[in-house]
């Protein structure tokens, strides 16, 4: 069985979006404001919180790629209608 929150584990968070990683994110956040939070658990919330963070920046970067993508195709598909005219 695979430690969801294991780093060294390649399909750790493999499925997780963006959204759902920014909630978990928000939770933990919650929990780290809590003067109460047992000292033994805020390192593995520390730990959850930077591989969400990487997470959600490769989703950032994975979009901003796709997006790049799809106007240089849009620019490309108007620069061939205009030279066809």
């Amino acid at each position: 069985m695979t430690d969801p929150h294991d780093p060294n584990d390649p399909t750790v968070d493999a499925a997780i979006g963006y959204a759902d990683a920014v909630s978990e994110l928000d939770q933990i956040l919650e929990a780290l404001e809590d003067p109460a939070l047992d000292i033994d658990v805020l390192g593995d919330h520390v730990a959850r919180a930077a591989e969400l963070i990487a997470v959600c920046r490769a989703r950032i970067e994975s979009a901003r790629l796709r997006v790049s993508e799809i106007v240089a195709d849009l620019e490309n598909a108007a620069e061939d209608a205009a030279t066809e005219t």
